[in-house]
Parts: C-alpha cells; structure tokens; sequence
C-alpha cells in the first residue's frame, strides 16, 4: 500500500512486525492486558502525516509478539530490508516492532545489512486502543528521522529518543521512555519533527562492512547459541547439559555459549570450569557483561573471548552471525 504526498518523489518503505504498537485489547483504553499484533501496519498508518517530499509504502513482514521473535522472521526482514534499501528512490525504512526483543532486531540488522541508508525501529509501551496510545508519536518521530538528509545506519526510536543499534536496551517494563543507551546516552531527540544531535549517527562501517547483502543459511540450519548467566551459587550444570546433549546426536545441538559475566568479565569458578568442558567438546564460548553501562576491559589471562561492548543477548547474535561465516567459508 502506498500513502502519496504532495511532491512525494522519494519514499520511505514501512515495514510492519507486529508488537505493542501493533496491538489490540477488548477493553477500551486499556494499557494491559492487550493482544500483541492484531493491527496491520497499513492501519498503524492511518492518519499519519506523510513527511513533506515523501511516499510512504507499507508492507507486513510478520505479525507476532515480539518476545517470539525468531531466527524465520529475522530472515524474512531482513530479505526485504535488503530489497527495499537497492531502490534508488527509497530513503530509508521504518520498522514496526515490539520493545521485548528490538534492542536485539536493531543489533542483528545493523550486522548484516549492507547499506548505509537509515533504518529505525518504531516501537511503543501502550497498544493501539489505549486511551493515550504512544505508539503513533513514535512512528511518525521515525518518519521524521528517516526524512532527515543526513541521517544514516539502524536506530531505535521512542519517547523521542533516538537510539543506536550497539547501545540499546529496553530498561524498564512498562515506562513510555523505557529504553537507554547506557553511559553512550542516546544518538539524540526528535523535537516537533526535528531531529536534534547529541552525537553522531550510529558508525556505517557495521558489523557488515563488506558493502555487500549478507548470504545467510536457511532458516533450519541456522546455530544455535544459548546464554548462560554466571551468578551467585552456580553449578554449572545447565553448560554440561547442552555438552551431554551435544555428544547426544540431537538435531539441533549447540554451537556456542554466551556467558552473561559479573563484574568485568568474571565467572564463578564452576561456570568456568564446565565452559572449559564445553569448549573441549566443540562449543564456542563467549563472555559479555551483565552490567548495563560501561564495557569490559579484557586482561591477558582471560580464558574465553570477550565481548567488550555487547549485552549478552548481542553477543549471542554476534557469535551465530560469526559461526553462520565460518560454516559458508568452510564450504
């Protein structure tokens, strides 16, 4: 579906997921409670001033919750971001999709896409029935910020804040403002249709800096990463499981283990010591910070590679993007 405007001679391609800002519940103005994805993206739309020298073009991708997000939906995005961004005419996109798992779409699209052009998840705390849904303002801030000439690279956007793919996080449950960036702070505002800077916009040389689309395996044989947090009273028996598993034969064994860290980078001696285990037996480890600001400083003696400036929910998308290469190199 195609929204004209006046002048429209570019465009700016909607692509809709479903979520919060696409949801839906009996009761009139409710805040909770709701149905995740009910509304179609080209409803979201409606009444929503197109920027001025723009078309907009809407299209479902999915329609699901976004705590379900999965590998399939990953994929389908992705191959239609990538369709999209090759139009000349197409200024950038706007994704629609629920605050559970964006901060981790974000991440993933800013690894594997191949342009430079904007890219920015709209999201919302509120579904579309409530009484003061938030959802609309945040789509048309990401309008706004795809408008902008020099904006560039995959951002979140809400409660007026913009925010970079690396940095993000949904911090807060249920507050309308519920995402940081921790000590980066935000990308910057969008203010009355205007964006305003604190910094610059997220570095175009991603993950993918290839310039090229991303081949990336089927959906079923995509590997499989899980994470495990070092806490307090670990065992690690949940690690020697998905070995035992692994020796197992399963259909589906895992390739690799995130590690969520305490401190700066350290583990409980018996999370390391079956990490150690699983690494014998063929499983990649990685470590990344369970603290939401700053990074990790790697020392010599580390045991397992360290991902300095990830979440552990990044650093496992990092690590299944980095097995995805290895497994088509080693073809």
């Amino acid at each position: 579906m195609t929204h004209p405007s006046s002048t429209g001679s570019r465009r700016i391609v909607v692509l809709g997921t479903g979520g919060t800002i696409a949801g839906s519940s009996p009761e009139a103005g409710a805040n909770l409670g709701y149905t995740a994805g009910t509304v179609s993206v080209e409803d979201l739309l409606g009444g929503i001033t197109t920027p001025k020298g723009f078309a907009l073009h809407a299209e479902q991708v999915a329609q699901l919750d976004s705590k379900d997000m999965d590998t399939a939906t990953w994929q389908a995005l992705h191959e239609r971001c990538e369709h999209w961004l090759a139009h000349e005419d197409v200024a950038g996109l706007v994704i629609t999709h629920g605050t559970d798992t964006a901060e981790e779409t974000a991440f993933f699209l800013h690894s594997v896409l191949s342009s430079i052009k904007p890219v920015v998840l709209a999201c919302a705390m509120r579904p579309s029935t409530a009484l003061m849904p938030d959802g609309p303002q945040n789509l048309r801030d990401a309008l706004a910020i795809v408008a902008t000439p020099a904006a560039a690279g995959v951002t979140v956007v809400c409660a007026g804040e913009i925010h970079g793919a690396v940095e993000v996080r949904k911090d807060h449950p249920y507050r309308l403002d519920a995402f940081g960036s921790g000590d980066a702070g935000p990308i910057g505002y969008v203010e009355e249709g205007g964006v305003r800077l604190l910094r610059h916009w997220p570095p175009t040389e991603a993950s993918n800096q290839t310039g090229e689309a991303v081949t990336l395996p089927a959906v079923n044989r995509w590997p499989r990463v899980e994470i495990v947090l070092s806490h307090a009273g670990a065992s690690g028996a949940l690690i020697d499981t998905l070995v035992r598993e692994r020796q197992s034969g399963t259909s589906e064994p895992v390739a690799g283990i995130v590690l969520g860290a305490t401190g700066n980078a350290s583990l409980h001696h018996a999370i390391e010591q079956a990490a150690h285990r699983a690494r014998a037996a063929g499983i990649e480890i990685r470590v990344a910070a369970r603290c939401n600001e700053g990074r990790l400083l790697p020392t010599p003696e580390a045991a397992f590679p360290i991902m300095a400036a990830l979440s552990p929910v990044k650093a496992r998308i990092a690590l299944m993007l980095a097995l995805c290469r290895d497994t088509h190199h080693a073809r």
